[in-house]
């Protein structure tokens, strides 16, 4: 089970980690992208906010004062209309201010590329100091606990054969690492050219000497049918 891992957002590339065959753990630093133009986003999206801020304390003062003005009559209606609106469009400034700096914050957490779950890294797609699009592969990931053994069956061995039957896996180099699996996933066609059919077995808690992409064999046990022997 492999999974693309990509930024969301271009940028030069300046860190990637990790490599081709390397374990990385779920929230682990994969790759990183240059900051300089987000950080500056944020800043910028920081001091406006505060500056919305400051206009809201402003607004909200004056909008108090036409009000205890009013109740005294040294004010008019139209003066507090005013200021309440005033206010209002203060208060509005702020929540799109603190959106924005939400907005720039994302970027800057965009920059950073980590792995949402366990795996082993299978394939990269760029190199530090290149620039990379948003949605470009970086690294393609194994997902930890996703291992298939993968065969080529005869026909004949599908038409008797249950995908509810254990599937004993081994490697051929040192038939003594093994583990067990489920067929998980049956070819609807057969292969042109050898006639097989492929067939991916679900490894169980496969053991760490069954690495990715080893050579590995199956064993079956199917009923055999009745004979008689003279």
């Amino acid at each position: 089970d492999e999974t693309a891992v990509a930024f969301r957002i271009p940028g030069r590339m300046i860190e990637r980690p990790v490599n081709v065959g390397d374990r990385v753990r779920k929230g682990q630093m994969l790759a990183r992208l240059e900051q300089m133009n987000e950080r500056n986003q944020l800043l910028s999206a920081q001091a406006a906010l505060n500056a919305a801020r400051a206009e809201s304390v402003r607004a909200r003062d004056a909008l108090q004062r036409q009000e205890s003005l009013i109740g005294e009559g040294f004010t008019t209606r139209a003066n507090l209309d005013t200021a309440l609106a005033a206010f209002r469009a203060a208060e509005a400034q702020v929540k799109s201010a603190a959106a924005q700096v939400q907005m720039a914050e994302d970027l800057v957490g965009f920059t950073v590329l980590t792995a949402e779950f366990d795996g082993s890294v299978t394939a990269r797609g760029a190199e530090p100091g290149e620039v990379v699009q948003g949605g470009q592969m970086v690294l393609r990931i194994a997902r930890a606990g996703g291992t298939d053994a993968v065969f080529e069956v005869p026909p004949q061995v599908l038409r008797v054969a249950s995908r509810e039957t254990p599937v004993e896996v081994s490697l051929t180099e040192d038939p003594r690492i093994r583990a067990s699996g489920l067929v998980r996933e049956v070819s609807p066609q057969a292969n042109p050219i050898t006639g097989t059919f492929t067939v991916r077995v679900g490894l169980q808690n496969p053991p760490s000497g069954m690495m990715l992409g080893s050579v590995v064999s199956g064993r079956i046990q199917l009923a055999g049918e009745q004979q008689v022997v003279i």
